[in-house]
């Protein structure tokens, strides 16, 4: 398969933007809308597919490096696409002392679909994009490599992401979505265009993504675009944590809409939408989209019955 054919996997574009009834929003005068990027791709779904794709063109069948945590999608997602189009992928992923172990699901994964894993220590990692932490990987990687960094965030996954932003612009007033590297957010931003709002919700603490979408924009546009927004209130104590009350919104989200719903990402940005609307953050009449980015572990996603 050409690795530039990317249409020959067959994604579901545009992702389909299912309305669903929830009368917290429905008493303000709001339309709650989700944005199915979990149907994208059953492998590379959602975001995934957005960052990736035109990364996956600019590396033309090369061997791809990247980089994650134990539980990263974005390193499933890639390897997952080395497997399909058939090309080496190479996952650097953060803690020297999870090579002895045995793989967990996630990292089992990507090993299946053929991803060759080189676990790195924690202070190695923090260095991945300095010149010579780099050129060290690369020398142990396959020739040719091309680079992609951690969450597949850089200039073409904004530009990618630009595309979902684009798909919402005539449908949506304002569009929710969870962040974790800030790529998904800053392309949405740029695609949304003028009079439309793009708010993103943290996955992890720590206040730096600001920052992030900024430089990230700066890179792909040379510069700000759209009107966007971050609430820091919802990441419920970090990364890959869910707390008891998270979990119970959640699971009253999954009751009343039939939806399996993920808990890393996706739970926390519908659980900040649905306090947003209870504070009155929006006025009447506004249409808002929930991006649903993926879908849970070993649940295959599927359209709304309702």
């Amino acid at each position: 398969m050409n690795a530039f054919d990317l249409s020959r996997l067959r994604p579901q574009l545009p992702s389909p933007l299912e309305p669903v009834e929830d009368e917290r929003f429905a008493r303000r005068g709001l339309t709650l809308l989700l944005k199915r990027e979990d149907l994208i791709h059953p492998d590379l779904p959602g975001n995934k597919w957005r960052k990736l794709a035109l990364n996956l063109e600019a590396a033309a069948g090369r061997p791809v490096l990247t980089f994650g945590g134990a539980y990263s999608n974005h390193l499933r997602a890639t390897a997952a696409a080395g497997r399909l189009l058939g090309f080496p992928t190479v996952g650097v992923v953060r803690g020297d002392e999870l090579a002895g172990r045995p793989l967990n699901p996630s990292l089992a994964r990507c090993a299946a679909d053929g991803m060759r894993l080189e676990f790195v220590d924690r202070s190695t990692y923090r260095a991945k994009s300095d010149p010579a932490v780099l050129a060290a990987l690369l020398e142990r990687a396959p020739a040719g490599a091309y680079v992609v960094p951690e969450g597949g965030s850089n200039a073409l996954a904004v530009r990618g992401c630009a595309e979902l932003g684009r798909e919402l612009a005539g449908a949506a007033d304002a569009v929710a979505v969870a962040c974790g590297t800030g790529g998904t957010l800053a392309g949405l931003a740029a695609g949304l265009g003028p009079g439309r709002r793009a708010l993103g919700f943290p996955v992890l603490k720590g206040g730096f993504l600001g920052g992030e979408v900024r430089a990230l924009q700066e890179a792909a546009f040379g510069g700000p675009r759209g009107d966007w927004s971050l609430d820091e209130r919802f990441h419920g104590g970090g990364y890959a944590r869910v707390s008891p009350a998270l979990e119970a919104f959640t699971q009253d989200f999954e009751e009343r809409h039939e939806l399996a719903i993920e808990r890393l990402y996706v739970a926390k940005m519908l659980h900040g939408l649905v306090t947003l609307a209870e504070e009155g953050a929006f006025p009447r009449g506004t249409r808002i989209a929930a991006v649903v980015t993926g879908a849970p572990d070993g649940v295959q996603p599927s359209a709304s019955s309702r």
